[in-house]
């Protein structure tokens, strides 16, 4: 069932939550009342026991085409915050999260999809900073998570160098786990959110906050180490002997 908040879709379908930006006239530009709708339906999907990942994505034709233009001039730390709120409630979320990036992704709507665990796009998409093309310099945490997830050759090929980078370059260079058919990316998104969704909800966020915690291990001992509490208690829960149960099931079947 999808209930409609003027700017906002939201959908759940099989412990995947889709949140769909739905200002189409505006290519989905982030807003004020926009970024309130963000917040709400995040706080909704997070409380609900039956969401175990969340898939974002743009009515049709852009992902996000930015934040909206004609506030900047007279920005503040303060207005810019508000704005930025919109990518950064999605990039704080525990849940394992997909930006399905169907159309353009520019300035903030990149920050969005980069605000997300993995994203996929679609061929005809494409990742578009645009800041310094704008006059403006990158805010929101861009370059920062730019260069985290595709180094720094290919964070300043992107930002100072104006590339503007379709679906198949995003996958190359590793902005994109992969690159699909425009009509094949919402079901292959929610198939590919289905994966961490299947998985008990707080194994999964347990292990995400892992993975975001090894950033600053730098060694394996370490890393066995950061493990081995979260391991051991997954080993307690209910779910695990459950599982082990139907597998040991499944394989005297077989035998």
């Amino acid at each position: 069932m999808i209930e409609g908040m003027s700017l906002v879709l939201t959908e759940i379908s099989d412990g995947v939550a889709t949140l769909t930006l739905n200002n189409p006239d505006e290519r989905n530009t982030l807003t004020a009342p926009m970024v309130a709708e963000i917040v709400a339906a995040m706080d909704a999907f997070e409380a609900n026991d039956e969401v175990g990942a969340l898939v974002v994505t743009g009515a049709a034709p852009a992902f996000c085409a930015g934040a909206n233009l004609g506030n900047l001039a007279e920005a503040t730390g303060e207005s810019l915050g508000n704005i930025y709120e919109g990518f950064l409630r999605i990039a704080r979320s525990p849940l394992p999260t997909l930006a399905a990036v169907n159309g353009a992704a520019v300035g903030a709507g990149a920050n969005l999809a980069l605000g997300c665990d993995v994203r996929i796009i679609a061929d005809e998409a494409r990742i578009d900073t645009r800041f310094l093309q704008l006059g403006i310099h990158p805010g929101g945490g861009h370059t920062w998570m730019l260069r985290r997830i595709a180094g720094p050759q290919t964070a300043m090929a992107a930002v100072v160098f104006g590339q503007v980078l379709g679906g198949k370059e995003c996958e190359r260079v590793g902005l994109a786990y992969k690159s699909v058919p425009r009509d094949d990316l919402a079901q292959v998104a929610h198939e590919f959110a289905a994966g961490a969704a299947s998985a008990p909800r707080e194994l999964a966020i347990t292990t995400k906050a892992t993975i975001h915690a090894m950033a600053d291990v730098d060694n394996h001992p370490d890393a066995v180490a950061r493990e081995l509490e979260p391991q051991l208690w997954s080993t307690r829960q209910p779910w695990f002997a459950e599982r082990i149960a139907a597998l040991q099931a499944k394989i005297t079947k077989k035998s």
